[in-house]
């Protein structure tokens, strides 16, 4: 028998109402190789984890030449996912002599032959800073960041905060930057933490976001009723310790500040194997509750798709309950590899934060951090919290729990004022959420922004229409008035995971999420699949990309929606989304050039397209197939061009082309610098009447950068 399990079966007890015992029977973690459902990942002890990842350290040297990286940089193995049919996936985190680079992980994607196949960038190709050492000082960073804090009030730096030098690889330039944290009141109470970014040369903020990723200030009382949790016994007692799933262990806070909730904790120790009585006046109560739902959490991972706990590696998090005083918040923290979870306010009726859908959403953040550690500010963040939601959803279906049924709604259990939390059917119902995608999702808050991706994945499992699940009225409503059954919340999950896992990184924005879920259901189900066709239509539901002819025969199109939420539609323009307020939609573009980052102005908007700016021998394109010339009068390209280079003089290192069909019509280069935006003109006489492929190229040299942005595209 595993020993774990002996132990478990030594210390069974009987159950009664708020009675826990410890469950006996647990599978052995399989062995490296043996296959499994779900997202096509085989299970990998962790022995055979830690010789993959061993093994791939060795060869880090020889792969960071192979896919051009600088003498400067280093791979760091991370983590490593192995399909069914043997081909592998290693995450690699960077540093640039010495300093971590934020956004500079990759993925390196092996065939089953042991060959690299491709590589999914956080940031493509090598990293140049012009040196490490900061004009700005440390104690200087921290003062600025202190007084540009945004998220905490009075924010100050206690001696729980931090200031790093690293790289901020986020944007196209890389630059040497701090990462700090302060402290301050926020979101997640008096003394919410937020970090930082800032340029180590200039002191200009490059990001900000709160540290403690939350469920937003929000609170749960949820009595999980009769139920058995696994605990471990030892000397004369027993005590809240999970040894069947990585030796989890759930701790009595007493009100320690979140800022460190180890401060006073204590393990709930206890002579007899009966915990709580299922209301708030045993501090025990909450302790079961949250040991019930991550339990219930790690099972769904290891059991949907062969995942050891968070990170892969059959190690629990420990968990903290009661923490601070009126704190209306649960979250999990990456620093301490661990999670929080307070006992609610009078705005919840004094309630602890130990809902089964917020342990799973808790969980699930470390689940992002450890493989594709979406940043939590933009675009981003809002990806990361709805991955939360996604699993936290998943993890209560799973549990199969009479008291909370499975259903679609975020903390329905939270006894808040409307009744939830956020719903993955109508995020738009909270009356802040976004259910469509427009410009705003990287600039609204991130637990806000998350409703797009949650209104996608609701759409993809359930289909559009009214329904009732766990009780529960829901209705998949989409932003463009289309009507299509779904796949099954089990295949979802599958394809969301999938992409996760191996083609998300840490700057993966919505644009990019699209792209690696539906390469993810090739993956599981075929290039051809219905599968497939439904994730493009259901992201074509909340306005973001086009729905995939239908593989059944049916090529008719989605219905067009009588308006756009998102966007100019900019009359007399024959191009679609010509100023980019409607992110990639309706173009194709090589790299990431389409974006809203406030590190460069849009001639108009938000939105507009950064190409180049490498600094490295480099190319780009970005293009719109099917553009319709007008056949008559004289049609003609108009764009504003804003230029930026390293270089001097008049010579061409640099350039931007501009063709149609092929046919170079305009060429621009760091010659053309200016202070501002340019608009330019191009002839497109010679292509009256008919349908072209406009294309914008960019390459660049070995040395100095050059910066083309371009918005406000017409044709006409």
């Amino acid at each position: 028998m595993n020993r774990k399990t002996a132990l478990a079966a030594a210390v069974a007890a009987a159950l009664t109402l708020g009675t826990v015992a410890v469950a006996s029977s647990q599978s052995p973690a399989l062995a490296s190789g043996t296959t499994a459902n779900g997202a096509g990942f085989q299970a990998m002890t962790s022995v055979g984890r830690a010789a993959v990842l061993e093994q791939a350290e060795k060869d880090a040297k020889g792969l960071a030449k192979s896919l051009g990286l600088g003498p400067d940089e280093r791979l760091l193995p991370k983590d490593v996912l192995v399909d069914n049919d043997g081909s592998r996936h290693v995450r690699y985190d960077r540093t640039y002599r010495g300093l971590p680079v934020v956004g500079g992980d990759l993925v390196v994607h092996y065939g089953k032959n042991g060959k690299v196949t491709s590589t999914t960038w956080a940031h493509e190709g090598a990293i140049k800073v012009a040196g490490v050492t900061p004009k700005l000082s440390g104690k200087d960073a921290s003062a600025a960041a202190a007084r540009s804090a945004k998220h905490v009030k009075q924010a100050r730096t206690t001696n729980l905060d931090t200031s790093q030098l690293v790289v901020w690889a986020v944007g196209k330039v890389p630059v040497l930057a701090y990462r700090n944290t302060v402290t301050g009141a926020g979101e997640a109470g008096a003394n919410s933490r937020e970090a930082v970014l800032l340029d180590a040369a200039s002191g200009a903020v490059l990001d900000q976001y709160e540290v403690n990723q939350t469920v937003s200030g929000t609170g749960n009382g949820v009595n999980v009723g009769q139920v058995t949790i696994e605990t471990s016994q030892g000397g004369s007692g027993y005590t809240l310790t999970d040894a069947l799933h990585g030796s989890t262990v759930i701790y009595d806070s007493y009100n320690s500040p979140q800022s460190n909730p180890a401060q006073n904790a204590r393990t709930f120790s206890k002579s007899t194997n009966s915990w709580g009585n299922g209301s708030t006046s045993s501090r025990e109560s909450a302790a079961v509750d949250a040991s019930y739902g991550l339990a219930k959490t790690w099972d769904y991972y290891k059991n949907t798709f062969n995942r050891s706990g968070i990170r892969n590696d059959g190690r629990g998090a420990p968990a903290y309950v009661h923490v601070d005083n009126q704190l209306l918040n649960a979250f999990y923290d990456d620093s301490c590899f661990c999670m929080s979870f307070g006992d609610g306010s009078s705005q919840n009726g004094n309630t602890p934060l130990t809902a089964l859908d917020v342990a799973g959403h808790e969980m699930s953040h470390g689940v992002t951090a450890a493989t594709a550690n979406l940043n939590y500010s933009g675009e981003s963040g809002g990806l990361n919290e709805a991955t939360s939601d996604i699993f936290g959803s998943m993890v209560e279906f799973y549990a199969n729990n009479s008291t909370d049924p499975g259903d679609y709604y975020i903390g329905e259990k939270l006894r808040m004022g409307n009744g939830y939390l956020r719903r993955m059917d109508n995020p738009a119902a909270d009356g802040s959420s976004l259910s469509c995608y427009s410009s705003r999702a990287g600039q609204v808050d991130v637990h806000y922004s998350s409703g797009i991706a949650n209104h996608f994945f609701y759409l993809t499992a359930e289909g559009t229409g009214a329904k009732t699940i766990g009780g529960l009225s829901h209705n998949g409503t989409p932003c463009n008035g289309d009507s299509f059954s779904g796949i099954g919340k089990e295949k979802a999950a599958a394809i969301w995971y999938r992409a996760l896992s191996t083609y998300m990184t840490s700057t993966t924005n919505y644009s990019s999420a699209r792209t690696a879920t539906l390469q993810a259901a090739a993956d599981l189900y075929g290039a051809n699949s219905q599968e497939r066709y439904i994730v493009s239509k259901a992201w074509a539901a909340v306005s973001l990309g086009t729905a995939l002819p239908d593989p059944g025969g049916n090529q008719s199109p989605s219905p067009t929606p009588t308006s756009s939420p998102t966007g100019n539609p900019n009359p007399g323009n024959a191009l679609t989304n010509g100023d980019f307020e409607q992110g990639a939609t309706g173009w194709t573009q090589s790299a990431n050039d389409i974006t809203n980052t406030t590190q460069q102005q849009a001639h108009g908007g938000s939105w507009y397209a950064w190409m180049m700016g490498y600094g490295s021998a480099a190319t780009e394109t970005l293009a719109q197939n099917n553009v319709a010339v007008p056949s008559s009068g004289s049609p003609k390209l108009t764009f504003w061009l804003k230029v930026t280079t390293q270089e001097s003089g008049s010579t061409a290192y640099d350039t931007l082309k501009v063709s149609a069909n092929g046919q170079t019509l305009a060429t621009y280069s760091n010659a053309n610098a200016s202070s501002g935006y340019v608009q330019k003109t191009v002839d497109l006489s010679a292509f009256r009447g008919q349908t072209v492929n406009l294309q914008f190229a960019g390459q660049e040299d070995a040395y100095l950068s050059t910066i083309f942005l371009i918005d406000d595209v017409s044709v006409g």
